[in-house]
């Protein structure tokens, strides 16, 4: 996809890699960037708009555990905008302590956006097409017995977006779905995360503990995913390295004779 002119959507754009990656979506000269998160950057937002006067930029308060919330926002950007052409679904926790607020953030969320924001693009129903990105995690394809309670969620994030993304459904809807799975990066989700696992462990683990990418280098191969990425792949973005995953088929159903 040439991001040129387009509108993005794009949610938990001011986290870690979402701001970077957001940065990086500007420079492409977008017509437009919708900013759903639970909390405004103000000075970023502000040095967005005026380095960048020609796109419009705004933000959207989303907290995404309500779905009454994440249907407003799509409303609001939908009237302001008319259509969107890129959907990233950015937003997430990695707190084992929290068992039923990880999945609700990371997974249910997940899941409402995407449907949401299909109603506005599928082209059975006067949308115009386009690419929903939801950004998964090594941890949702390759269990981890640190992080328990994320790796399902996210798994489920895999699942759900590769199931979307079949054949079948991108032919009735237009709109491809993509999975992205970031390796360790140097983020807030990182932080402290002896007090976040499922299990503590005997040895200390931390950021430091395995080598990680900077927010910056995963946002640019984030980018080009949106860019280069097909309907249904499934791609891993680690220590700078961008790879798309061959998914193996671990079951097919037995027709009847």
């Amino acid at each position: 996809m040439d991001l040129t002119g387009k509108n993005v959507v794009y949610l938990g754009g001011f986290g870690g890699i979402g701001q970077k990656a957001c940065a990086q979506l500007l420079e492409r000269r977008i017509k437009a960037l919708a900013i759903f998160d639970l909390t405004l950057s103000e000075q970023l937002l502000a040095a967005w708009q005026a380095q960048y006067p020609n796109t419009d930029i705004f933000y959207q308060k989303v907290d995404i555990t309500q779905k009454s919330e994440i249907e407003a926002a799509y409303k609001a950007a939908a009237e302001r905008l008319g259509h969107f052409d890129v959907v990233v679904n950015g937003i997430g926790l990695m707190n084992d302590n929290f068992v039923e607020l990880t999945i609700q953030i990371n997974l249910l969320g997940l899941i409402q956006s995407s449907f949401i924001a299909l109603e506005h693009m599928d082209k059975s129903k006067s949308g115009r097409g386009g690419v929903v990105i939801n950004i998964s995690s090594v941890a949702g394809i390759q269990p981890t017995p640190l992080m328990s309670v994320y790796s399902a969620a996210k798994h489920g994030v895999t699942a759900f977006t590769r199931g979307l993304g079949s054949a079948q459904f991108y032919e009735q809807t237009g709109v491809a779905f993509i999975t992205v799975c970031p390796g360790f990066t140097d983020t807030p989700l990182l932080f402290d995360m002896m007090n976040k696992m499922t299990f503590k462990p005997r040895t200390t683990i931390d950021k430091h503990t395995h080598k990680v990418q900077s927010p910056a280098i995963c946002a640019s191969n984030l980018v080009k995913v949106i860019e280069q990425g097909k309907n249904g792949s499934v791609w891993l973005l680690e220590l700078g390295e961008m790879k798309e995953l061959d998914m193996p088929v671990m079951w097919r159903p037995t027709l009847q004779s």
